[in-house]
């Protein structure tokens, strides 16, 4: 009788799909998957005009340096933080042929900690 329920046991748990996260409250909105949640996800595309890079973005590009067509541009992205500090990291863009070519994340130290 006891190997008979140990059975059942074993087959009704191995039915049961594998969850690494317990699930939400009833009613509740499911948490992202983990892909979502990756800290390298950019809207960028290489071959970007410089228009279509500041709207991806969601901030306005700051000239750097660079002839045109071969600009350098820096835009200031807000992180998130604490709510008492906020994180706002550099991105420069560098475009050739007035083409998105490449962009570089600087996270320099803070100022305020030196």
């Amino acid at each position: 009788m006891r190997t008979l329920v140990a059975a059942l046991s074993l087959l009704a748990g191995s039915s049961l799909p594998a969850l690494a996260q317990h699930l939400p409250p009833i009613g509740s909105p499911y948490p992202p998957p983990f892909s979502a949640t990756l800290s390298n996800t950019m809207p960028l595309v290489f071959g970007m005009d410089v228009e279509t890079a500041a709207s991806a973005l969601g901030t306005p590009l700051n000239y750097v340096s660079g002839s045109p067509g071969e600009e350098v541009y820096l835009t200031f992205r807000n992180t998130g933080g604490s709510g008492l500090f906020y994180n706002r990291h550099r991105l420069y863009l560098q475009f050739r042929k007035g083409r998105l070519a490449g962009w570089k994340g600087d996270w320099g130290r803070n100022w305020m900690w030196q």
